[in-house]
């Protein structure tokens, strides 16, 4: 959530910044609404001194035997006044907090402006493309020959967009994740979390999810629980509504989750196989640190996810993302984007972003300096990676002319067989 106070100091360059991300984007409202609640809070105020001065002259009249009925009316009527006017700007409160939770993080000063991913530049690309001197196949189809995932099956169990894994298969799978977790905790320096694979609104407001991405979730009847469709979300509010001291800062987490996503507004989109499904596994990495040190851990965290495919020898790039293809709540995002032959391109494999304090107002994560001030983290995360799109990459980067697929050597020592 943007601050209030920036707002107001800087209307026109938090609208400049907005407008970056889309020419329709304004906080003009926001101030109309700031100007009318702190015009009510000044009348309220005014109200509040009569009152009391009225009251202490009642005091006095008593004393001297005068009649008070008139005067103790008239203040009846000014704490009705009071009333009526806390309660417009109770109602002002939520329209402004509603507004502020519907608005996007303004995008960093170094994010690329553009209007389309077409405008995303190319920061460094590892790797060559995979060439073959057979004729490729897909992952959908090498899955359905080999056994390994069950489409068919896992539609008839669910519905579309569901996937069952068999035999090697569900083996490969896990020991993706298992490869992914010992890499981050043992050698990047991780705190390995297992978090719940609900959450609350509270928990999906504060990481952005809620209000704006409603529909993109799977809500559970009748509670106060949503499915996660990150583990961004419970690891990031692991700390909502605490006080941390800085030197507890950075702290790195990294956890494996399902994730679930309905993807209303993506129909269409990418139908067959692993690329983009409602249930998928991923290893998430979230970093909370001090506004200072925020922008050399984001670095950090893209590179731990960079390293993730080059220990599985998988070509793949790195785009910076411009101001209309960033995340909502994120004010600069890498992603990483592994080479995928059935496409002939690079499709997206981890995000890496930086939140600046934008998330952390919205969970009200807070650390106190070593001046004892109390103010916001600042929140980081990135895929590291998205196992199921890594599956299908391993799959199809490293088939073989006779029919087998070759297993990355350092995935051996989990799966315990070197081909499929």
């Amino acid at each position: 959530m943007l601050d209030i106070k920036l707002i107001r100091e800087n209307p026109e360059k938090i609208n400049e910044l907005l407008k970056r991300r889309n020419p329709e984007l304004s906080i003009d409202k926001v101030l109309e609404i700031d100007s009318e609640r702190r015009k009510i809070q000044a009348q309220a105020d005014d109200l509040r001194a009569k009152r009391k001065n009225e009251s202490q002259k009642i005091g006095m009249m008593k004393k001297n035997g005068e009649n008070t009925d008139s005067i103790q009316e008239e203040v009846r009527k000014i704490g009705d006044e009071i009333k009526a006017l806390e309660e417009k700007q109770v109602e002002l409160d939520n329209a402004q907090r509603d507004f502020l939770l519907r608005t996007p993080n303004i995008p960093d000063e170094t994010t690329p402006v553009g209007t389309s991913e077409a405008d995303n530049p190319t920061i460094k690309t590892w790797g060559e493309p995979t060439k073959f001197n057979f004729t490729p196949k897909a992952h959908w189809d090498l899955c359905e020959e080999k056994g390994i995932v069950d489409f068919e099956r896992g539609v008839k169990i669910s519905q579309s967009r569901f996937t069952l894994y068999r035999g090697k298969g569900a083996k490969l799978e896990r020991a993706i994740i298992q490869f992914f977790l010992d890499l981050h905790t043992e050698e990047h320096g991780y705190e390995e979390i297992l978090p719940p694979f609900m959450a609350n609104a509270a928990t999906m407001t504060g990481t952005g999810q809620l209000p704006k991405f409603a529909e993109d979730m799977y809500k559970c009847v009748d509670e106060d629980l949503y499915l996660i469709p990150t583990a961004e979300v419970p690891v990031t509010n692991i700390y909502q509504n605490e006080i941390l001291n800085e030197e507890d800062l950075p702290k790195y987490m990294t956890a494996y989750t399902p994730c679930f996503r309905r993807e209303a507004g993506s129909a269409g989109k990418d139908t067959r196989g692993l690329i983009r499904v409602h249930q998928f596994n991923k290893v998430e990495m979230v970093k909370l640190t001090t506004p200072e040190t925020s922008k050399d851990e984001h670095e950090k965290l893209t590179r731990n996810a960079e390293r993730c495919l080059e220990l599985l020898n998988l070509p793949y790039r790195r785009v910076a993302l411009c101001t209309a293809d960033i995340g909502f709540s994120a004010n600069k995002c890498f992603d990483l984007e592994v080479w995928l032959p059935s496409y002939n391109t690079y499709k997206e494999i981890s995000s890496c972003s930086n939140f600046g304090d934008y998330q952390a107002r919205r969970a009200n994560i807070r650390y106190r300096n070593k001046e004892g001030k109390v103010q916001f983290v600042h929140t980081l995360n990135g895929s590291g990676l998205a196992v199921g799109r890594t599956f299908a990459a391993i799959i199809e980067n490293f088939q073989q002319e006779d029919g087998t697929i070759i297993i990355p050597e350092v995935l051996r020592k989990y799966t315990g067989f070197d081909k499929i």
